[in-house]
């Protein structure tokens, strides 16, 4: 799109549905608080999830560049874990060092964190013991925007679980 631009070559359909990908990444934090019970007072939630995509530790167009700082600007703690994208995460998010706690593993994020969001689709997310997740969190919500989850087996295991696509948090 910046090379169209420069040479003053526009390509409508491109430019259209990177600002689409755009729009939809700030959407996302209306998305969660959406999910989360009103009466909760300096949420803390967990994300799991800061890069780009799995199997790499590239923040670049991360959704969690735009969600992380919106959810601190409302108050909220984040306990954040990224199999590849720790010490990345930290360079992009300094200014909010003191809202966000990094973890060691995808358990101590969850623990006494009212919410969770999968941001990322690492594999090692989709094989986490869910009974011990569900039994860390506050509250037992699951917000999993890359749908790596079956909707019907975390609601059926007591989760409030929010998926994108599937009429729940669109």
């Amino acid at each position: 799109v910046k090379t169209a631009q420069d040479y003053n070559s526009p390509i409508g359909l491109v430019e259209h549905v990177v600002q689409s990908n755009k729009k939809r990444k700030q959407n996302i934090f209306k998305k969660i608080i959406k999910t989360l019970p009103k009466n909760i007072d300096n949420k803390t939630i967990a994300i799991l999830g800061l890069t780009f995509k799995p199997n790499t530790d590239d923040m670049r167009d991360s959704p969690s560049l735009d969600l992380v700082p919106k959810l601190i600007e409302n108050k909220c703690k984040l306990k954040v874990f990224d199999p590849e994208g720790m010490n990345e995460a930290k360079k992009y998010f300094t200014d909010f060092s003191n809202s966000i706690t990094y973890c060691k593993d995808a358990y101590e994020t969850t623990k006494d964190s009212n919410a969770l969001v999968i941001l990322t689709e690492w594999n090692q997310f989709r094989a986490l013991d869910l009974e011990k997740i569900k039994s860390s969190l506050k509250n037992q919500i699951i917000i999993d925007l890359r749908n790596i989850y079956n909707p019907k087996e975390l609601n059926e295991m007591g989760f409030k679980y929010y998926s994108v696509g599937r009429g729940n948090i669109d």
